[in-house]
């Protein structure tokens, strides 16, 4: 370990953070009683895009010539951009056509971070675009992009709530998505009937389904009320309706499905249902390192920078290759199947959590930081929400 990395929080530290959502908080209730005693937050906004860097200094930087050169040929008419004279103090961005006297310049401009929501899905709406039947969507309450649109790292079905990450980057969500990484969903399930012995090791050992074998990584008593009984899954895919279709395989009906993470995102303590919170930039390049995206330089994106956390290094989070730690105000799953003592399946070469690191997951202090900054806003410049809040 690198002396100047901090050591990983004790115990007792990351059971004391209060920013991510515990699977005891939806067993107790605490989880739907907090949601319902909630005040209407704020009207959330996207930070602003990163400044695109100008025309002429890209064009010094290519070894065209002098940036005073550069924008004398552009006060004469000699550089356009996309078809278009240029003009003094213009900027460009990544996919521009630059031409110098009509010839193609080729130019290295970096693409701007991706952005990634972690939005809290209600009950009712569906991950889709287009709906034929009309149905309420998560897209309908998110921010609009100057550029593109959301897409969705993955899906949950009508009925499942929970953690939904999306992303303006098409690549970024792939990667996320890709069988090689497998990235562990966490969910809080309630099932009608407690599962026995065997219908425990029958879920860790695996069982078929009409498009193929599924089953879960990780499955740990939550306890309940009557017949109703929560259990905490961890499953490393995601098809669709999969982890109801394996509970029903073994004779078991879901009343309710919570999705709590998805691979290092944590379904942020306090976030309402049907509103999201953005990650920070630091949180998101470590999404992309973890993805396997490269990461664009400060000069190449305009000058942003992100202010990294100590024991990070460039390439991918720390600890990538060892074993999982308890994140911050989110215990790491038990590897033990319950209460008979069935053990994980370890017959599968599945890895680590590539996503996970040793100083917790990634987005569990978005929350945090977005209080800090309502905090920080005069009262006069708060705008009173409206049927707008959290789009």
């Amino acid at each position: 370990m690198n002396p100047a990395t901090p050591p990983n929080p004790p115990v007792e530290q990351a059971l004391a953070a209060d920013d991510a959502l515990r699977f005891e908080e939806v067993v107790s209730g605490a989880f739907d009683a907090e949601q319902e005693s909630q005040a209407a937050p704020p009207k959330r906004v996207l930070a602003p895009q990163p400044e695109s860097p100008k025309l002429h200094k890209v064009l010094a930087q290519a070894g065209m010539g002098s940036r005073l050169e550069m924008e004398q040929m552009i006060l004469e008419g000699r550089i356009s951009v996309n078809g278009e004279p240029a003009h003094i103090g213009q900027r460009i961005q990544h996919g521009d056509s630059v031409k110098i006297n009509g010839k193609p310049v080729r130019l290295r401009i970096a693409p701007p971070p991706p952005r990634v929501l972690a939005y809290h899905k209600p009950s009712g709406e569906v991950v889709t675009h287009d709906d034929p039947q009309n149905r309420p969507t998560v897209f309908r309450r998110l921010p609009r992009l100057p550029q593109g649109k959301w897409q969705s790292v993955g899906r949950l079905d009508l009925n499942t709530e929970g953690l939904l990450l999306l992303t303006n980057s098409g690549e970024l969500a792939n990667r996320l998505m890709h069988p090689r990484f497998g990235l562990e969903r966490e969910y809080a399930v309630r099932v009608l009937g407690a599962l026995s012995n065997e219908e425990k090791q029958r879920l860790l050992s695996g069982v078929q389904l009409d498009d193929g074998v599924a089953q879960f990584g990780t499955i740990e008593d939550g306890g309940g009320e009557g017949a109703n009984c929560w259990y905490r899954v961890t499953i490393a895919e995601g098809r669709n309706r999969e982890v109801r279709r394996m509970f029903e395989a073994v004779g078991h009906a879901v009343s309710r499905l919570i999705r709590i993470r998805y691979g290092a995102v944590v379904l942020p303590r306090g976030l309402r249902r049907g509103l999201w919170v953005e990650l920070p930039l630091q949180d998101v390049l470590r999404l992309a390192d973890a993805a396997g995206l490269p990461r664009a330089t400060p000069a190449e994106t305009g000058g942003r920078r992100a202010g990294g956390k100590a024991g990070f290094r460039k390439g991918g989070p720390r600890g990538a290759g060892g074993p999982q730690r308890p994140a911050a105000g989110a215990p790491a799953p038990d590897r033990r199947a319950g209460a008979g003592g069935d053990k994980r399946n370890r017959g599968g070469k599945q890895g680590p959590d590539p996503m996970k690191t040793s100083l917790g997951y990634i987005g569990q202090d978005a929350m945090q930081r977005k209080r800090e900054q309502d905090a920080r806003r005069p009262a006069a410049s708060r705008r009173k929400p409206g049927r707008n809040a959290g789009r």
